[in-house]
């Protein structure tokens, strides 16, 4: 799915580490189920993939995700599908 990142609310983590990512993503998370967006996005950005893997292992356990992938074009931002 080719979404225009600048349409939806964004994460950008940059900056954060394996510790503190979960607090960050999980109120992002919560406040947009609060607001009734249904699809997200969170840019972790390319590197090594570290918080890349970390957020998706994370999503992956979290009820309130439906579905989530990397952007087509930009491999430096998930797309995650809210279950509203």
């Amino acid at each position: 799915m080719l979404l225009p990142l600048d349409k939806y609310p964004t994460l950008d983590v940059h900056g954060e580490t394996r510790d503190t990512i979960y607090t960050v993503l999980y109120e992002f998370i919560k406040d947009n189920i609060k607001l009734k967006n249904q699809t997200i996005v969170i840019i972790h950005g390319k590197g090594q993939g570290i918080l890349k893997e970390e957020i998706h292992y994370y999503l992956k356990k979290m009820k309130e995700v439906k579905q989530y992938h990397l952007h087509y074009w930009n491999q430096g931002a998930t797309i995650v599908e809210l279950n509203i």
